[in-house]
């Protein structure tokens, strides 16, 4: 379809111009303009010729809308934006306003990339964070991890009736029971309710911080993000090969900053007792009790034990 403005830039010839005056004539008995017409009587035949081009914008738009073809194929001229007109009186007189507005398409898709934003993941799958979440699924799934999934939704309501509170949730239960879905459809939620969140697979988060090591400002940068974070998930704790320098100085830096101002949250298959035997023993200086101690005086008294009960689901369709 011609725009009014290449029809109108030709209406020196006498066929064209005709033309335009019938395009005219039908935009002014469109229905939509004469809704608006109805809807603004103060709106006069010489401000609606003034404006015919917004007219053709706003009627085009409308019917591209009412036969969507979806995001990627949105032929209007700003996709997935329609034109929304609105009239308002200055100095005596109406004016016709036009401004570009967001689709129910487009501002659904603006809204799940304001949640990835808020939602940084250090190597695990990001397709955990992306799937669409069904409550009943979640709940019917497997009916003997029932009670951890009544916390999660339990916790997840509270947040967003009260906002966050410095304790967090431990995660404990065999392989395969949904502890990292759990934690991550917690995420997403609270992500869509405004909060930011990060969340770290232990096993390669620490293979990977023996890179860091050399590089100062990565490592920084990484410690930081995980301390101001509103929520951090600390996915398969207890997985991870330990050294020293990982637990006392990373870990330990970043526990110390949150404990008592943000929530920290843990997946396991370890018991908290168990957990504090793991972060006693590294491989380099062997058993150090006091030191997994110090660790776990940073993660037990903010944390409440929830048991994810289940059959491992790993491998079944």
């Amino acid at each position: 379809m011609e725009s009014l403005g290449e029809l109108l830039s030709q209406m020196k010839s006498p066929g064209l111009r005709r033309r335009s005056e019938e395009l005219t004539a039908k935009l002014m008995n469109d229905p939509l303009v004469l809704e608006l017409r109805a809807r603004y009587p103060e709106l006069s035949d010489s401000q609606l010729t003034l404006n015919m081009a917004k007219l053709y914008q706003y009627v085009q738009t409308s019917r591209h809308c009412d036969s969507c073809p979806g995001l990627e194929r949105c032929p209007n001229d700003f996709p997935g934006h329609y034109t929304k007109l609105t009239v308002e009186s200055f100095h005596g007189a109406a004016t016709i306003n036009d401004r570009q507005v967001p689709c129910n398409l487009q501002a659904q898709r603006e809204r799940e990339l304001a949640i990835k934003k808020r939602i940084h993941s250090f190597y695990v799958d990001e397709r955990a964070l992306e799937e669409g979440y069904s409550e009943v699924e979640i709940m019917g799934k497997d009916r003997e991890r029932a009670p951890a999934v009544s916390r999660i939704f339990q916790y997840i309501n509270e947040v967003k009736a009260s906002g966050l509170s410095p304790r967090g949730l431990y995660l404990e239960g065999h392989f395969g029971t949904g502890k990292t879905f759990l934690m991550c459809y917690l995420l997403h939620e609270l992500a869509k309710a405004g909060y930011s969140g990060v969340i770290v697979y232990m096993p390669e988060f620490v293979e990977d911080l023996k890179s860091m090591f050399q590089d100062n400002q990565k490592l920084k940068e990484t410690v930081e993000i995980m301390k101001q974070a509103d929520l951090l998930i600390f996915d398969d704790i207890g997985a991870e090969n330990l050294n020293p320098w990982v637990r006392d100085h990373v870990m330990g830096s970043i526990l110390n900053f949150r404990m008592n101002r943000k929530p920290t949250f843990y997946t396991s298959n370890y018991s908290l007792k168990g957990l504090e035997k793991h972060l006693s023993f590294t491989s380099k200086d062997g058993e150090e009790i006091h030191k997994g101690q110090r660790l776990m005086d940073r993660i037990a008294p903010f944390v409440e034990v929830v048991q994810v009960r289940g059959v491992n689901k790993r491998g079944l369709k």
